[in-house]
C-alpha cells in the first residue's frame, strides 16, 4: 500500500539484528555499517526504512511499500521457507527487491553453469549429489592439481567449505554431506585475493579487493578477511559488465558480481567466482555512495 512517504524494509534475521546478544554473528557489525549508509541517504531521497527480520509476522509488512532483503543471511538454512516468505511479500502488493523469481535462479550455485553456458568466464567444476573420498580422487585427477575447494550448491560465506589436499586426503569414509560443487583451488585467492564489482540498477558503483587472512584462503570476514577499495582497468569492469548482462532476467536493482584471476600465474583473465543478487554485502566502506546510488534507485521506482 503506498503511502506518501514510501516505506522500505531492510530484511535482516534473529543473527544480524542488534538484539541477538551472544548468539549475534561475528560479522553482524556488516549489518549496522549498512544501515548506517542506508539511513540518511533513504531519508534525503523522501523514502522511510524499517528494519525487519524475515521471518516475522506478514502482519509486520502490512504498510511496507518494497522490501531489500538485506542482511538475511540464515536463508541458506531454510531456502523454501525462505522463498515462501519472498512470494507471499509480492503476492501482497509488496515490490521484491531482488523479485522471488531472482532469487530462486540464484539460490542454487548450479546457475553458474547457465552463466558459463551464455558466456561468462568460470571456474571449471565438478558438480555432484555429494562428495566421497573417491570422488575427491577423481577430481584431483580430472583436474590436474593439489588442491580442491568443495562448496554447497546451496550456501552463503564458506559455509561448510572444505579445502582438500591431494597429499593428505581424508579417510576413505569421508562424505561431504551436501550437494557439491567441486573446482580447483585458484592460487590468486591467496595472492592477490578476490574482485568484488557492486552494481546499483546496472550501473558500477564501486569495486573492492578482498583478501584471506594469513594462513587461511576464505575471504570473508568472520574468518578475518580484509577488503580494500579497488580502482578497476577497464578490462575487469567488461568483464563483470558482460557477468550482468549474461543473466536471463532484467537487470537487478542490486547486485554483487566477485571474481578471480585463473591459472597459476594469474594470465588466465577474470573468472566468475559468484554473482551475488540475494542477499550480498554491499561493502560500503570501499563504497561511501552507494547508500545514495541505491536510495535513488529505489526512489525512482517507488516515488515515480
Amino acid at each position: 500500500m503506498t503511502t506518501s512517504t514510501p516505506l522500505i524494509g531492510f530484511l535482516a534475521c534473529e543473527t544480524t539484528l542488534p538484539g541477538a546478544g551472544d548468539r549475534r554473528r561475528g560479522d553482524a557489525y556488516e549489518h549496522d555499517l549498512t544501515l548506517a549508509a542506508l539511513e540518511p541517504a533513504f531519508a534525503a531521497e523522501g523514502l522511510g526504512l524499517k528494519v525487519l527480520d524475515w521471518e516475522a509476522p506478514l502482519a509486520e509488512f502490512d504498510r511496507l511499500d518494497a522490501v531489500l532483503l538485506g542482511t538475511a543471511w540464515n536463508y541458506q538454512d531454510k531456502p523454501d521457507v525462505f522463498l515462501a516468505k519472498l512470494e507471499a511479500l509480492e503476492r501482497s502488493g509488496i515490490a521484491v527487491h531482488n523479485p522471488p523469481a531472482t532469487v530462486r535462479w540464484n539460490l542454487t550455485k548450479t546457475y553458474l553453469r547457465e552463466l558459463g553456458a551464455a558466456g561468462a568466464a568460470t571456474i571449471p567444476t565438478l558438480w555432484l549429489d555429494d562428495v566421497t573420498a573417491e570422488d575427491a580422487r577423481e577430481a584431483f585427477g580430472h583436474f590436474g592439481c593439489d588442491r580442491l575447494v568443495v562448496k554447497r550448491q546451496i550456501g552463503a560465506g564458506a559455509l561448510g567449505q572444505v579445502l582438500l589436499r591431494a597429499h593428505n586426503m581424508p579417510g576413505p569414509d569421508w562424505r561431504f554431506g551436501h550437494a557439491a560443487m567441486v573446482q580447483p583451488f585458484l592460487p590468486a585467492i591467496e595472492r592477490e585475493g578476490e574482485l568484488g564489482f557492486v552494481f546499483i540498477a546496472g550501473e558500477l558503483s564501486h569495486a573492492l579487493r578482498k583478501r584471506a587472512a594469513k594462513g587461511d584462503y576464505r575471504i570473508q570476514s568472520l574468518y578475518g578477511g580484509v577488503e580494500s577499495r579497488h580502482e578497476p582497468a577497464d578490462d575487469e569492469i567488461k568483464a563483470a559488465r558482460a557477468v550482468l548482462s549474461a543473466l536471463p532476467f532484467d537487470t537487478p536493482l542490486y547486485a554483487r558480481i566477485d571474481m578471480l584471476r585463473g591459472g597459476e600465474g594469474g594470465d588466465d583473465g577474470l573468472l566468475l567466482m559468484e554473482a551475488e543478487l540475494i542477499e550480498p554485502y554491499l561493502y560500503p566502506e570501499q563504497g561511501e555512495r552507494v547508500g545514495e546510488h541505491l536510495a535513488r534507485a529505489i526512489a525512482r521506482l517507488h516515488l515515480a
